[in-house]
C-alpha cells in the first residue's frame, strides 16, 4: 500500500512563455490557500519573447515552509521541447503527468506516470481553435485536482476570482476544469501517496508579490514623485505604484498630487529622483544591476550633497546583462559603496514580503531623517513571487520628515548654515526651495564645501566634511532596523543571512537540528550594522554566513566590520541564479562540521 503524503508537495509545471498558463498556476496556488494549507509559488521564465520555455513551482507545507524545495514532487509536463530534461531531473518515485504522446513513460520507469490525451481533451471542450491553447491550462488542473483530493468548490471560487468580470471566460474556464476532473476520475488509477486535505492554517492570510507590496508601502511612505526606466526584475513596483497613485492621489478635483516620470535611462531617472528630493518630495526610483552601475555618479552627488532620496534595487544575475529573470544578492558590496571616492549607503534588506511593505514606508523616513540616499535591497525571488503573508498593518506613525527649518524657525536662530552640525549626530538642518526667509538659501554643490556650503578646498574642510558624513552614518546603526535573533544556548553554531535567504535558513535549521547540529540564527536586516551582529558573533564557535553571489560579498563586509572575529566567519555561497533551497544549506554546513570535529 502507498504511504499517504499529505500536504507536503511540490507541483512543478512546465509550460511555455505566452500560454496562457499563469492564470492556470495562480487558480492553484489560490485553491490551496482557499483550503488553509501554507503555499508559496514560483515562476520561473525566460528573458527574451514568448514561446520559450517556463516554469511554475508551487510548494505546499503544512509545516510553513516557503522557500524552494530541492525534489520535485509532481511534475506537469506541458511542453514538449522540456519534457524529457524536465522527467529526468525527477527523483525517483516522483510523479509526472503529461500528454499521452510525449510517451515520456519510456524515458523513465522509476516514475509514476499518469498520461493524459490533453489535446483530445480541448477538441471536445471548445471549438475555438485560439482558446484551445489557453484551455488545456485549466484541464490540467482539474487533472492535478483529482489526483490530490482537492476541493473543487475551492478551485471553482478561485477561477471566478481569476477571471473576475468576465463571464464568458468563467464558464469555459469551468467546463476546462470539470473536462480534466472528469477524465482523470474515470480514467486515472491512483498510484501515489499525494493528498490535499483541508487544514485551517491560512486564515486572514493574503497571498501577494514583494514588488506588489513594497508598492504598497511607499504609497503609505508618502511618495509623490516617481522617476523610473522600465528593467526586469523591478518594473511592476513602478507600474503597481502609479496604478495605485492614481486610484489614491488626486484631490477633490480629480488633480493629481504626484508625478510619475518614465525617464529615457536610469541615468535620467536618478537624477529626476533627486532634484525632487532637493526640492522637498518624497521620490524614489527602482531598478536591478545594470541601472545601479548607471547611476554610480548621481548616487554619489546625492551622498556628498545630502539629498534624500530612496532606490529600489531589486537584484538579478550579473554582471552585465548577465541572467535577467533569475535571482542574486549580487549588489551588496557594490549598492553599499555606490561612487567613486569613500562612500558608505544605508541599506535596508527585507526578508519577507510583509518588510517589502513596511521598509518602503520606513525608508522614506529614513532618507528624510539623514538626508541621503537610501537603497532598499530586494531581489527576482522575492520580488516577482507569490508569497504567503498576514495582512500588512496600517502605519500607525507620521511621516519623519527630519531637520527642516521654516521661516518662523530660521528667524528665530537669526542664522543658517547648511552643513554645520549643530546636536553632534552628523545630521544638518536643511531648507526647502521656497521657503519665505533670505535665510534659507544656500549652494548646493557636488564640489568640496565648508559648512556654510561655501565652496572651498581647503584640507581641515574636506577632513571635517567626511568626518561628519562618518558620524551620521554610525548614527544611523541605532535607527534603521535591527537584527533579527533567533536563540538557541545550546548552539556554538551560528548563522547568518538576510532577504530572500530567509526561508530556506529556517528550515534548514530544523534540518541540522535533526542531524545532531544545533544552530542559533542573526537575520540582518539593515546595513549599517549595530552592535547585536558583534555580540552574535562572538558567542558562537563558528558563524556561516549564508548568501546568494559568489564572493562572500556579506561575509566580507562582516569581516571589515569585525576584523578581531573575522576568523569564525564561513561562507555558504549559492549562486547558480535559482533560489537558495533549505537542503542546499544544511548539506553544506554539516559537510563543514563533520570535517570540523
Amino acid at each position: 500500500m502507498v504511504p499517504t503524503i499529505e500536504n507536503d508537495f511540490t507541483i512543478h509545471v512546465g509550460t511555455v512563455n505566452g500560454s496562457g498558463s499563469q492564470s492556470a498556476n495562480n487558480v492553484l496556488i489560490r485553491s490551496f490557500l482557499q483550503m488553509g494549507l501554507p503555499v508559496s509559488g514560483k515562476n520561473l521564465f525566460p528573458s527574451n519573447i514568448s514561446g520559450m520555455p517556463t516554469w511554475f513551482t508551487i510548494r505546499v507545507n503544512k509545516d510553513g515552509w516557503l522557500g524552494r524545495k530541492k525534489d520535485v514532487d509532481i511534475l506537469v509536463a506541458m511542453n514538449e521541447e522540456t519534457a524529457a530534461q524536465d522527467v529526468a531531473d525527477l527523483r525517483p518515485g516522483a510523479v509526472c503527468i503529461s500528454p499521452t504522446e510525449l510517451k515520456l513513460h519510456t524515458i523513465r520507469t522509476d516514475v509514476i506516470h499518469y498520461q493524459v490525451p490533453f489535446n483530445e481533451l480541448v477538441v471536445a471542450t471548445t471549438d475555438n481553435t485560439k482558446l484551445r491553447k489557453l484551455l488545456v491550462n485549466m484541464i490540467y488542473v482539474g487533472v492535478v485536482g483529482q489526483l490530490l483530493d482537492m476541493d473543487f468548490a475551492e478551485i471553482e471560487k478561485a477561477i471566478k476570482r481569476q477571471f473576475a468580470g468576465k463571464d464568458s471566460a468563467i464558464k469555459t474556464n469551468l467546463l476546462a476544469l470539470e473536462k480534466g476532473r472528469q477524465w482523470a476520475k474515470q480514467n486515472l488509477v491512483k498510484k501515489d501517496g499525494f493528498v490535499a486535505r483541508r487544514l485551517n492554517l491560512t486564515e486572514d492570510k493574503i497571498l501577494i508579490d514583494g514588488n506588489s507590496a513594497a508598492a504598497i508601502g511607499c504609497l503609505f511612505g508618502g511618495v509623490s514623485v516617481l522617476t523610473w526606466y522600465p528593467i526586469t526584475p523591478s518594473s511592476s513596483i513602478c507600474e503597481h505604484l502609479e496604478a495605485y497613485l492614481q486610484k489614491h492621489r488626486k484631490d477633490a478635483d480629480g488633480k493629481q498630487t504626484f508625478a510619475v516620470v518614465q525617464a529615457e535611462d536610469e541615468i535620467a531617472a536618478i537624477g529626476m529622483a533627486l532634484g525632487a528630493g532637493w526640492a522637498g518630495a518624497r521620490s524614489m526610483t527602482a531598478t536591478s544591476g545594470p541601472g545601479i552601475s548607471l547611476m554610480a555618479e548621481f548616487v554619489g552627488l546625492g551622498y556628498f550633497t545630502e539629498i534624500p532620496v530612496v532606490i529600489f534595487d531589486v537584484q538579478r544575475v550579473g554582471p552585465s546583462t548577465g541572467l535577467p529573470t533569475r535571482t542574486s544578492q549580487g549588489d551588496i558590496s557594490f549598492v553599499h559603496q555606490l561612487s567613486h571616492g569613500d562612500t558608505r549607503h544605508i541599506v535596508l534588506l527585507p526578508g519577507t514580503v510583509e518588510e517589502c511593505y513596511t521598509m518602503a514606508t520606513e525608508a522614506f523616513d529614513i532618507a528624510e531623517r539623514f538626508q541621503t540616499p537610501i537603497f532598499v535591497l530586494s531581489d527576482l525571488d522575492l520580488g516577482m513571487n507569490s508569497f504567503m503573508s498576514d495582512p500588512f498593518k496600517f502605519p500607525e506613525k507620521p511621516l519623519d520628515r527630519g531637520k527642516v527649518l521654516n521661516a518662523a524657525e530660521l528667524a528665530a536662530a537669526g542664522k543658517f548654515e547648511r552643513y554645520r552640525d549643530l546636536d553632534g549626530d552628523g545630521i544638518c538642518y536643511r531648507t526647502l526651495p521656497g521657503t519665505e526667509s533670505p535665510l534659507a538659501a544656500y549652494f548646493t554643490r557636488g564640489s568640496g564645501h565648508n559648512e556654510k556650503a561655501g565652496y572651498s578646498e581647503r584640507p581641515a574642510d574636506y577632513r571635517n566634511l567626511m568626518d561628519r558624513l562618518t558620524r551620521k552614518y554610525n548614527t544611523a546603526r541605532g535607527v534603521v532596523p535591527a537584527p533579527e535573533l533567533h536563540k538557541n544556548e545550546k548552539a556554538k553554531v551560528g548563522i547568518i543571512a538576510f532577504g530572500s535567504s530567509d526561508h530556506a535558513v529556517r528550515e534548514a535549521r530544523q534540518q541540522l537540528g535533526q542531524a545532531g547540529v544545533e544552530t542559533a540564527y542573526l537575520r540582518l536586516r539593515a546595513i549599517p550594522f549595530n552592535d547585536d551582529l558583534a555580540r552574535f558573533v562572538e558567542q558562537c564557535d563558528r558563524v556561516y554566513v549564508v548568501e546568494q553571489n559568489r564572493d562572500g560579498q556579506m561575509r566580507d563586509l562582516i569581516a571589515l566590520e569585525l576584523p578581531e572575529l573575522a576568523t569564525r566567519l564561513r561562507s555558504v555561497l549559492h549562486y547558480n541564479g535559482l533560489p537558495i533551497h533549505a537542503n542546499f544549506i544544511s548539506e553544506a554546513i554539516a559537510q563543514k562540521e563533520a570535517a570540523h570535529v
